[in-house]
């Protein structure tokens, strides 16, 4: 794996999680799965290890990484209110 196909992974993982994120704010729960685990897949290779990125490649990693983790708090600030109901109903029963 070279520099580019780590940054191919970031950049699909990115557009992914966009797409994650505006189906859960869609309450798409169908749509939000099947995506869910194709950005599983699509991650599968980060397991095995990728190589350190340097210069400007490492930059965009970077900038990639940030719009994740924007992506994540988004679906977050969708999901994290409805676990909390079905964990009240849970623990109500």
């Amino acid at each position: 794996m070279n520099a580019d196909d780590v940054l191919a992974i970031y950049e699909n993982l990115t557009g992914l999680t966009g797409q994650m994120t505006h189906a859960a704010k869609a309450g798409d729960w169908h749509e939000f799965a099947q995506l869910n685990m194709e950005a599983r897949a699509q991650a599968a290779p980060a397991v095995a290890g990728m190589p350190a990125l340097t210069g400007a490649k490492r930059l965009s990693k970077i900038d990639l990484l940030k719009q994740l983790m924007a992506n994540d708090r988004a679906i977050r600030d969708v999901t994290d209110p409805w676990d909390a109901q079905v964990d009240r109903a849970l623990h109500t029963h």
